[in-house]
């Protein structure tokens, strides 16, 4: 078993009108079923109301099941005798870092997490140490988190999480609120943390760009699992993926729109480098 897995997982809220009687009820999860495997990188797509952020906080227990289950390395989340172990291996990074960072500096504000945790003060400073340089903010330590980009925040926020030694980050669209620099510092950071300290990172997101390097990818779509595979496999499908009102990244649909004018441009093709390369072999 993965260290998340989910079995037909639901999750429904009510939706009511002005005098407060129930209108109809929406289904923002409907069945899902998912494996998530200790070290990977998973991507999770899907159009604004897919249900992408409610199976997010459905890792973190912020949601729990309507119906089905979810499991955090073996912990149920809805039962609360083990929401406490769940929180501490599954962190969760959200799009906007200032609601995250409380800290007046930033090494204050990635100790506040292992202080609260009641980690001895000697192994807090080796764990803001640790989670500073991994995510490449140590030269910024007694910076104030309010001078600092929209990038350089998220890299905090990422590493206020890391201090916590979760085994699995969760990041619900975390580079929505960024410009393309902080987009690319932030990616860079949660990569070279999977990469390098196996930690699970599952990314939620819907810019197709950020997901072309992920291990696995789950394509959401109002509720349900409409799509999951590797990479080159998701993106080979892009009518499919336009069917659930997502797009493909621009090297990808450039290939696909060049086989269908009957240009021999092989399937699966992600990178620009790729598609270059895949055109001057072409005789």
């Amino acid at each position: 078993m993965g260290i998340i897995r989910a079995s037909k997982l639901a999750h429904a809220y009510s939706r009511y009108d002005e005098n407060g009687q129930e209108r109809e009820v929406i289904r923002a999860i409907d069945g899902v079923d998912l494996d998530v495997e200790e070290g990977q990188f998973v991507a999770i797509l899907g159009h604004n109301g897919s249900g992408k952020s409610t199976l997010a906080k459905h890792i973190n227990a912020l949601l729990l099941p309507t119906k089905g289950a979810l499991w955090v390395d073996g912990a149920d989340t809805a039962k609360e005798e083990e929401l406490w172990k769940i929180r501490q291996k599954a962190g969760m990074v959200f799009q906007n870092p200032d609601n995250q960072i409380i800290g007046t500096s930033v090494e204050e504000d990635v100790g506040f997490g292992p202080e609260n945790m009641g980690i001895p003060t000697q192994d807090i400073w080796k764990r803001v140490e640790d989670s500073l340089r991994a995510t490449g903010m140590t030269a910024y330590r007694d910076h104030s988190p309010n001078k600092l980009s929209g990038g350089q925040k998220q890299r905090v926020a990422i590493a206020g999480v890391m201090a916590m030694r979760p085994r699995c980050i969760v990041l619900d669209e975390p580079t929505a609120m960024l410009d393309p620099d902080g987009r690319r510092e932030t990616l860079k950071a949660v990569m070279e943390l999977n990469r390098q300290e196996n930690v699970t990172v599952i990314l939620i997101t819907h810019y197709m760009e950020e997901a072309v390097d992920a291990d696995r990818i789950f394509v959401m779509d109002h509720g349900r699992l409409a799509m999951q595979g590797a990479p080159r496999e998701i993106f080979a499908r892009a009518e499919e993926l336009q069917k659930c009102g997502l797009d493909v990244p621009q090297a990808t649909m450039l290939a696909h729109e060049l086989r269908k004018a009957g240009v021999a441009i092989p399937k699966g093709i992600l990178h620009r480098e790729e598609l270059v390369d895949a055109i001057c072999q072409l005789r």
